[in-house]
């Protein structure tokens, strides 16, 4: 039976293993992200009263 030689599904297993683990991290991690997130100053913004012209 064909199905029981493990000579070239052993070899495509280590192949696949192989892509996985030293070709596709540098690739994923290579990608940038759209914006740098940047620390918020720790200022309170100064808030103003509602001016209601109505009243």
């Amino acid at each position: 039976m064909p199905q029981l030689n493990p000579t070239p599904w052993f070899a495509i297993l280590i192949f696949s293993w192989l892509v996985f683990l030293l070709v596709l991290p540098p690739k994923v991690m290579a990608h940038t992200f759209p914006y740098d997130p940047t620390s918020q100053s720790t200022k309170k913004p100064k808030t103003e009263s509602w001016t209601w012209p109505w009243h």
